[in-house]
């Protein structure tokens, strides 16, 4: 899992049957300022069960975890989704930058 910002949305007229009705975001790895980390890590698109908007923090699972999180057996054709719309985050137990 890993702390996201919702940063876009993906709209498709024509997907796998797997993607019908599930609403998909552009979602960009943050790091303890809020500020996207790395250059290596990309943003994802994940399925969103949960209406998050966009602009807001989320919690982004891969795998069966996210695919369970969007109900049945999690046999879907995604590798990520939302589970969790995040309130806060006390940022203390982040290790500090390197200078």
């Amino acid at each position: 899992m890993f702390l996201g910002k919702v940063i876009g949305e993906v709209w498709s007229t024509r997907k796998v049957g797997d993607l019908e009705g599930k609403r998909l975001l552009v979602v960009e790895a943050i790091d303890q300022r809020d500020a996207p980390p790395a250059k290596k890590v990309t943003p994802v698109v994940a399925a969103d069960p949960l209406g998050a908007d966009v602009g807001e923090r989320v919690i982004v699972a891969f795998g069966k975890a996210a695919r369970v999180a969007c109900g049945g057996d999690g046999d879907f054709a995604f590798e990520a989704a939302i589970v969790g719309i995040v309130d806060g985050v006390h940022p203390a137990a982040f290790p500090e930058e390197a200078s």
